[in-house]
């Protein structure tokens, strides 16, 4: 799915009213972002942290430094590993890695949801619910962290997200 797509539902999941308009540019298809009081941002995390601080919920990119630091990995994780992969068994590896970092957390940081968990909720939703069976006793830390996700009203969002993605696959 374009990442313009996930930007819109994250500024409507965030409460941002504007309808910021995105370009993509490159071969990858990187989001932009032209600003108003200065240049355009580049890149599908650096334009998610900027709606998360005009949207004045800073505590979606982590509280203590610790945190931060491990919501900007999952950030990397999501923009190097998980997009444009299509392959699955790189998706399947990518949902058993997940599934076993959970084991012991509610969300990616711990206990508290970030910015992180959202973007990697929309980058692997399409492979969540296609490529297993819920439900199945070794990746159960994955369906409640999805349960978690879904249930933060982003459900809508990401249903509109999976019929993008769908739409998408078609156009290919």
């Amino acid at each position: 799915m374009a990442a313009a797509a996930e930007l819109t539902l994250l500024e409507k999941s965030l409460g941002l009213s504007k309808g910021n308009k995105y370009s993509a540019q490159g071969e990858r298809q990187i989001p932009v972002l032209q600003t108003n009081n200065g240049p355009s941002l580049t890149g599908l995390t650096t334009i998610a942290a900027h709606l998360v601080k005009q949207a004045n919920k800073e505590y979606l990119l982590g509280s203590t430094a610790e945190e931060k630091a491990i919501v900007q990995q999952w950030l990397e994780y999501r923009v190097t590993r998980v997009d444009g992969h299509s392959n699955k068994d790189d998706i399947r590896t990518l949902l058993k890695d997940l599934n076993s970092y959970l084991e012991d957390k509610v969300y990616l940081t711990g206990y508290n949801f970030t910015l992180a968990d959202i973007l990697l909720y929309y980058g692997l939703h399409r492979f969540i619910n296609t490529e297993k069976p819920r439900g199945s006793r070794r990746e159960m830390t994955q369906d409640l962290w999805q349960d978690d996700i879904e249930s933060k009203d982003m459900r809508t969002e990401a249903l509109i997200l999976a019929e993008v993605h769908r739409a998408t696959a078609l156009l290919m």
